[in-house]
């Protein structure tokens, strides 16, 4: 019992969010015209999954108490590379996906050497190097344009066997086999330490410097794997400035809402898809009623409030920071 409520205690935001997810999505369906139909399921998924896997991008840096300005920027230089390589033959294809990955991990790396080596400040170093994976993804792409394999771009926004999305097994996928080893790794672990009492956890011999690298590195990685989903979806590649930015400010919006806390130490990726899909469920919210897309940005602003301030209640609760953690 004593396990469970601590367990309960650590992640009341992510819980949140899962619940306030739930009932949006379900009364979003309920007054949709075609209901719970596989082709609303899918399309919701695709939008939603795009900027789940941006909000566990943002959240690795955030654990570390970092935050990362240019996981927009890698999202769109990924997609702007996978426009030119990810089609061919099988063989291309394969290279070309690798290819689009190792952009997201070279602008992590970038990102972590700079932070750790530099000891630059990770908000004006990620703005800057965002800034420069633009220019190269403006270079690539100066006009919008390009192709992605067709039956791959089919296969990855259908569904398996007419009814689950592909791109919930994706992010399923993602879950599993990246984010829940790296959360129970050693370095997956120094990034809590470091980002909750980072002097102690270097006292304690923990390698802050390696974890911090590798939360920008996965960052980057993660940011990647959603650029090529855009492309799969999109079938093409566009340097888009404005939609750099949208996403990494609704990332950092899904962190806080999945109850992720910005001073880092405490949270999980979980908590982030899911506040994700409650950013994502308004404008479907605002689709349904046939309201102003206008209107979005201010209802965004108040389920943001309302998690931010709730947040702040549980922190003012806290007599001693170490409760956070059991």
């Amino acid at each position: 019992m004593r396990e469970l409520q601590l367990w309960l205690r650590r992640n009341n935001g992510a819980l949140l969010a899962v619940g306030v997810f739930i009932a949006m999505f379900g009364f979003y369906n309920f007054n949709h015209s075609a209901g719970f139909s596989v082709n609303v399921l899918t399309t919701a998924a695709n939008k939603g999954v795009l900027l789940a896997l941006v909000a566990m991008a943002q959240t690795v840096p955030v654990l570390t108490g970092g935050l990362d300005l240019s996981v927009g920027m890698i999202f769109i230089l990924s997609n702007c590379v996978a426009s030119w390589l990810v089609v061919g033959t099988l063989p291309e294809i394969v290279l070309g996906v690798l290819a689009v990955l190792g952009v997201g991990l070279a602008g992590g790396f970038i990102n972590g050497t700079i932070v750790v080596f530099g000891r630059l400040q990770p908000i004006i170093t990620t703005l800057a190097t965002g800034a420069v994976y633009y220019g190269f993804a403006l270079r690539l792409r100066p006009v919008p344009g390009g192709d992605v394999d067709g039956d791959l771009g089919d296969f990855m926004t259908g569904q398996i066997f007419d009814v689950i999305p592909v791109s919930i097994l994706l992010l399923l996928f993602v879950v599993l086999v990246i984010w829940i080893p790296f959360r129970r790794s050693e370095i997956g672990r120094g990034c809590y330490a470091a980002g909750s009492a980072e002097g102690a956890a270097y006292m304690s011999g923990v390698r802050l410097g390696r974890s911090k690298l590798a939360a920008y590195v996965m960052s980057g990685f993660l940011a990647a794997i959603a650029g090529l989903l855009l492309t799969f979806i999109t079938s093409s590649g566009e340097a888009s400035a404005p939609s750099g930015g949208n996403y990494t400010l609704n990332s950092i919006a899904a962190v806080v809402i999945g109850g992720t806390s910005l001073f880092g130490g405490s949270g999980t990726a979980i908590g982030s898809i899911f506040g994700a899909f409650v950013l994502r469920t308004i404008s479907d919210l605002l689709f349904v009623f046939d309201l102003p897309p206008l209107w979005q940005p201010l209802f965004e602003g108040v389920v943001l409030l309302l998690a931010v301030s709730l947040g702040a209640v549980r922190i003012l609760r806290i007599r001693n920071r170490l409760e956070q953690f059991g």
